[in-house]
């Protein structure tokens, strides 16, 4: 379960894909295929959501982690790196960037 707090030591990831309307669905199954197969069975992970804009131009993934050595495991895994390649194909562009929760409201 996702916890957005400042009082928590998870590693918070962001991730934006940047996609067309006519791939967007097919890059959305990809990521929900990755998290419920792969993603969410590695060690540290504690939860992730997927958002889709209204023009179905961008997909933004908050993920949790618990340290910031166990998102990197999972991404420099084999399985991963596969599933990094089929990703990357439906999409422009994507970046995963590591933050720290400095204040919630």
């Amino acid at each position: 379960m996702l916890t957005i707090t400042g009082d928590t030591s998870f590693q918070t990831v962001l991730t934006t894909f940047e996609t067309t309307p006519g791939t967007c669905h097919d890059l959305l199954d990809e990521l929900m295929d990755a998290y419920d197969k792969f993603i969410r069975h590695q060690d540290g992970f504690v939860g992730a959501g997927l958002h889709v804009n209204d023009a179905q131009t961008r997909i933004a993934n908050y993920s949790q982690w618990r340290k910031r050595e166990d998102f990197l495991a999972m991404l420099r895994s084999t399985e991963m790196r596969v599933r990094n390649r089929r990703i990357s194909a439906l999409c422009k562009s994507f970046e995963p960037v590591m933050y720290d929760v400095a204040e919630t409201y």
